[in-house]
């Protein structure tokens, strides 16, 4: 779960729901600067359903002491997150193998930089035999995806990289839509036909509903985001309270517009 502050008030939108707005943007993406996304269905998906691993926790949200709010993603515990990340490739399995490859190398990216000194001994293990679990599930599934003749060519290690980037891509430029950021951000290393470059998004209005992205990514020449949240102007005490408030909290629809400069 993550917030966003309105001038209507504070809105919940899920992990899911993010990763909606993602495959969103797989699906908006490519042009010939950019080249296509390939292969397209699996990676969308991949896009679309990464933070699979979240509907469990958004159906029962823990609520955070501190803030009187169900807790946000980046307030997570770890043992918490660790848990969340280990069935979520899983999850996607049954609907592709490659899907389900991108989204745990998704999971494993996000821990790329722990640093375990800087950690407890037991989630430092924790997330040591994540990794170790992860790892040789990924290359099980690069095993099974190099010997099928559709995939063998999208399961090479640079395309693998590529496509692995731009589920890392979508999801910073879902957070920062869903966010509503108000200053422009910049993301380097951003995959292209050729070689990689640098993408600026910056607001355009004052709601931050409309942003310009440049260079543009997209086929089109204007994309339209739609997503949802709820409502959620009260902190709570109580865990119970605050479940069933959050399921009776108005929803909204939203809606973001991306345009070249």
């Amino acid at each position: 779960m993550l917030y966003r502050e309105s001038a209507e008030g504070r809105i919940a939108i899920t992990q899911p729901m993010h990763a909606w707005v993602s495959g969103q943007l797989a699906r908006a993406w490519g042009n010939q600067q950019f080249g296509e996304v390939r292969p397209r269905e699996a990676v969308c998906l991949a896009a679309e359903q990464h933070d699979i691993g979240h509907i469990p926790w958004e159906q029962m949200p823990r609520l955070n002491e501190r803030t009187g709010l169900p807790y946000s993603f980046y307030e997570m515990p770890r043992q918490w997150h660790v848990q969340l990340w280990s069935v979520a490739a899983r999850m996607v399995l049954p609907q592709g193998r490659y899907a389900a490859l991108l989204v745990s190398l998704h999971g494993t990216v996000l821990y790329e930089s722990y640093d375990p000194a800087k950690d407890t001994p037991e989630n430092a293990q924790t997330v040591e035999a994540y990794l170790t679990q992860e790892r040789a599930f990924q290359q099980e599934l690069i095993t099974s995806l190099r010997s099928d003749a559709f995939y063998a060519p999208y399961a090479t290690d640079e395309m693998i990289v590529h496509n692995r980037r731009l589920i890392q891509l979508w999801d910073a430029l879902s957070l920062y839509i869903c966010f509503a950021r108000q200053q422009a951000q910049i993301i380097q290393q951003v995959p292209t036909a050729i070689t990689p470059t640098t993408l600026t998004i910056t607001p355009r209005n004052d709601e931050a509903t409309q942003f310009t992205v440049t260079p543009w990514p997209f086929s089109a020449n204007e994309v339209i985001l739609t997503y949802e949240g709820r409502y959620l102007n009260e902190t709570f005490s109580d865990e119970a309270v605050m479940r069933e408030t959050l399921q009776r909290a108005p929803w909204v629809t939203l809606e973001t517009r991306l345009l070249p400069v």
